[in-house]
């Protein structure tokens, strides 16, 4: 994946919001409408640019109970790991899971409607796999910043 000055000043101005004009875009990176979206879409098609989202607030939505669940698994196979990522991906309260390294092998964002409703997600998604060791549960008293702006090295000259 490569790109060039004028692709990183695109990236920083999706990341801030992505709901602009290729126009608007075009004028701030120093690009005509036309060619903002060539690179757009080129940024799209190699994967740099990886979704275009909205994040939602989930008090507004009613998920208003937040957790980081840190888990453990009881062996390190790659079939048991495939198999909590496949499951990680399939649940709708698992917003982002992250594969990590350290004390837990897995970081998981969950939200809930109420406490009573994720004691019931901890039931189905954690007891009932025989592939789980063990799972800590960390409630998000305040979501202090929320976004996903990566910031963007500006490639050197070659």
């Amino acid at each position: 994946m490569h790109y060039d000055r004028t692709d990183a000043r695109i990236l920083e101005i999706v990341q801030k919001d992505n709901r602009q004009t290729s126009e608007r875009i075009g004028d701030l990176a120093g690009l005509s409408a036309t060619a903002c979206q060539r690179r757009l879409k080129r940024l799209r098609s190699e994967g740099i640019i990886e979704a275009d989202v909205s994040i939602v607030s989930p008090k507004a939505v009613g998920r208003a109970i937040q957790m980081l669940v840190l888990v453990t698994l009881e062996r390190e196979r790659a079939d048991i790991i495939d198999r909590f990522k496949k499951a990680i991906k399939s649940s709708a309260e698992v917003v982002n899971g992250f594969y990590v390294t350290g004390d837990a092998d897995f970081v998981l964002y969950v939200t809930a409607r109420a406490m009573d409703d994720y004691e019931q997600f901890t039931r189905r998604f954690f007891y009932e796999n025989p592939d789980i060791k063990g799972f800590k549960t960390m409630v998000i008293m305040d979501r202090v910043k929320t976004g996903f702006a990566i910031p963007v090295e500006v490639p050197s000259e070659s």
